[in-house]
């Protein structure tokens, strides 16, 4: 239908810039701390446009929602404002018929988050954790130079290489430092290699052919080893492993899957693909309460209503997640209030203004 095919243009142009904006905002904001990382010599330069991109799809499913969200609120504030909600109305197009062409609008983007939220940004989450243990491996080891000291695990480890080979795989004339409680240990080495294990973020240093001397400083007692191969860990992944496993979860594991934790995160990526059409409703029914002369009021609650169901969508996945509520209460609610405020929008009969129910008289 040509109307239909008219809101929907509207709201779509709106919702271009919108979310160009807000990818705008998020880029800029993961531009500057990948940059500040690779001047502090923590990533290679040649991986943040990589890393940048696949954080952008990871965070894609939380854009779009607001961003629809938006951009049917401007678009029919726009309509309203020019009086073409008013002669739809006239017309016999009730705000049923807005409704439905809002829903319609926002269906296609709840089919394109669900793809996002389940397949696409678990992938990009791996990518990125894949890469940032990459980008942490090759920006400390390329720090090592000949000649040089270098200092791993927050000074707990400290490595001299006298030489290296050309293509910066191996070490001669090695020796490290470590340190673990009260004692000192030393190793020295002809020569050594990098050695990175399938388990992300964890890092070792493979020394053959040396000594390895251990005891406490001020005390003669040191113990002296003689090895042919032995390895020292550089650098272990610290803490938030397992929320960032979460989220990069595969999709078929949620669901064959009763941990609380796993159970919270499904229903966080089906509330994403709820969000999209629960927040186009409500938008539809703020444009109802809108179509008088305050319209900025309305919008302002209706930021204020967003703001408080995304974070009660937030609260309740963490208590989800720590399992302190069940899981058939979990996140549903959160919907479930959302939509009732929206049928308390819409229970009203709408009212026509004086200036558009005035008629011409006959005579």
């Amino acid at each position: 239908m040509i109307l239909k095919r008219y809101i929907q243009l509207e709201i779509a142009a709106k919702l271009a810039w919108v979310l160009g904006l807000l990818v705008l905002i998020l880029a800029g904001t993961r531009v500057v701390d990948y940059l500040a990382d690779a001047a502090a010599g923590r990533m290679p330069g040649d991986l943040i446009l990589r890393l940048l991109s696949l954080k952008i799809l990871a965070s894609l499913p939380k854009l779009i929602p607001v961003a629809v969200f938006i951009a049917v609120i401007m678009g029919l504030s726009r309509l309203a404002r020019d009086r073409e909600l008013t002669i739809l109305y006239n017309a016999g197009l009730a705000f049923r018929f807005q409704c439905l062409s809002a829903l319609h609008f926002s269906l296609v983007f709840a089919f394109l988050v669900f793809f996002l939220s389940f397949y696409l940004a678990p992938w990009a989450e791996r990518q990125v954790a894949e890469l940032r243990s990459r980008a942490r491996t090759e920006a400390d080891l390329s720090g090592i130079r000949a000649g040089q000291f270098k200092e791993f695990s927050k000074g707990d480890r400290m490595v001299y290489v006298e030489s290296m080979s050309e293509d910066k795989e191996r070490m001669r004339n090695v020796f490290i430092q470590a340190r673990h409680d009260d004692e000192l240990g030393v190793l020295n080495s002809d020569s050594a290699g990098y050695l990175q294990t399938e388990r992300a973020g964890v890092r070792y240093i493979l020394f053959r052919d040396g000594r390895r001397y251990v005891g406490a400083p001020g005390r003669l007692d040191y113990r002296i080893t003689e090895y042919r191969v032995y390895a020292v860990l550089l650098d272990e992944a610290g803490g938030g492993i397992r929320y960032k496993k979460l989220k990069a979860a595969r999709s078929e594991t949620l669901f064959n899957s009763k941990e609380p934790g796993h159970i919270a995160e499904l229903q966080w990526r089906v509330s994403t693909v709820l969000s999209v059409l629960l927040l186009s409703l409500f938008a539809v029914a703020l444009s109802r309460r809108a179509a008088g002369e305050q319209r900025y009021a309305p919008a302002l609650a209706g930021l204020a209503v967003y703001f408080t169901y995304s974070n009660v969508l937030g609260v309740s996945k963490t208590l989800l997640t720590r399992g302190q509520i069940p899981p058939y209460v979990g996140l549903w609610w959160a919907h479930l209030l959302l939509l009732m405020v929206s049928a308390w929008l819409f229970w009203p009969p709408p009212r026509r203004s004086p200036r558009s129910s005035s008629r011409p008289s006959s005579n």
